[in-house]
């Protein structure tokens, strides 16, 4: 009987094993040093710049096994990416990719529209105008204007922050487009980025024009996205997955932020923080696949890795979340070695015909598409400091 019953229980400690090996696998998260970081993100920049046409814009998506451009455009990501390289500039006081970011800025200037004492970036096509766009245009200018302390943009700046009040609602929620037909926004549409993005934006105009009453609007939308935005936007798994409203909320550390804010803060943690461990879980073959999904993307993990670097620095500052700054620090630094790890080296770059096409991108289904460069990058140069900072906390 007792051989009987140890025989049955050592059959349910093996698939015990099993069933946590295939179903719940160990996470795996690469070691990557600051430097590693830094060279990687460098990386990303470069395949941007040989990427970029002579007007200014650049490759939006590549298909690298039968080296083909597939085309295609969008504005939003052109401003995105424009800005991720003055973000290096402006995190690393190297300035090597600031002629590529001015070309991508000017093809913006280039395609602006003004009415009563704001700007927004159209773009040549015409058309509605578009929040996130102009949003991101104006981090770009100011991730510029960190990097460069150039205040010649400062009046544009303006112009574009006035375009987003023109766009927020009473409540601080934010509407998608401006529609030239009825010269109004549009009541209709929201976007699930844009809102972060001009949050993110305003906060940096206070820290440059403080006297201007740029917190004002911030503010509302930061009490907007901490308590109202998930269920007035139907998210059905909140908190919804925003790394621009982390770059916001960092940005508001030393404000400082009022307990909703920080209660917020903490949710996304949680939500970031799940999704880089799942992440690390997954495996690039047919189980995992079935099982745990795909591998994300980069320009997914990148904003996973954007969000944990923000909200570490927020726990660093504001002492109501200091508790969380190990774990975050731990969640960044994983996204990080992903993200490194991922990236095509010129060693792997080699097998291709044409490598530097290659190199220093991510792919998934061998396909890359330009913010997948922008996010890793941000991530990347982002995430140094901390990682940096954890080895130096560990001698």
């Amino acid at each position: 009987m007792w051989r009987g019953l140890l025989l049955t229980f050592s059959f349910w400690g093996i698939g015990a094993v099993v069933l946590r090996a295939t179903l719940i696998p160990p996470q795996v998260c690469p070691t990557v040093t600051a430097e590693a970081a830094l060279a990687s993100a460098d990386e990303a920049a470069l395949w941007i710049e040989r990427a970029q046409r002579p007007d200014g814009t650049y490759l939006y998506e590549y298909q690298a096994p039968d080296d083909i451009d597939l085309g295609g455009y969008n504005i939003v990501r052109h401003a995105g990416v424009t800005m991720s390289l003055y973000q290096r500039a402006a995190e690393t006081g190297d300035l090597r990719d600031l002629p590529a970011a001015d070309r991508g800025l000017a093809w913006m200037t280039a395609s602006l529209y003004r009415r009563d004492g704001w700007a927004a970036f159209q773009g040549p096509a015409g058309g509605d105008l578009q929040l996130g766009a102009s949003a991101l245009m104006l981090a770009a200018l100011e991730q510029r204007r960190i990097a460069t302390s150039d205040t010649s943009h400062d009046d544009l700046m303006r112009e574009l922050g006035r375009f987003l009040i023109v766009m927020q609602q009473p409540g601080g929620a934010f509407l998608a487009s401006w529609r030239l037909a009825t010269a109004q926004p549009d009541p209709a549409l929201r976007s699930k980025y844009a809102t972060g993005e001009a949050f993110w934006a305003l906060t940096l105009l206070h820290r440059f024009f403080p006297g201007e009453g740029w917190d004002r609007p911030a503010r509302a939308v930061a009490r907007y996205l901490s308590l109202y935005r998930d269920e007035a936007e139907g998210f059905d798994f909140p908190p919804w997955a925003d790394q621009w409203a982390a770059y916001g909320l960092a940005e508001m550390a030393s404000w400082p932020l009022d307990e909703d804010n920080v209660a917020y803060a903490r949710r996304l943690a949680e939500r970031f923080g799940f999704l880089v461990r799942v992440e690390s879980q997954r495996r690039q073959d047919w189980w995992s696949n079935l099982v745990h999904g795909r591998q994300a993307r980069a320009a997914g993990l990148g904003t996973w890795g954007e969000a944990l670097d923000s909200l570490h620095h927020l726990a660093s500052v504001d002492p109501r979340l200091a508790p969380l700054r190990e774990k975050l620090a731990e969640r960044a630094a994983c996204a990080a070695g992903l993200l490194a790890g991922r990236q095509v080296t010129e060693a792997r770059a080699a097998d291709y015909g044409s490598p530097e096409s290659v190199r220093g991108a991510w792919f998934t289904g061998g396909i890359t598409r330009m913010d997948d460069q922008q996010h890793a990058l941000s991530a990347l140069v982002r995430a140094a400091p901390i990682l940096a900072a954890t080895k130096e906390e560990r001698r």
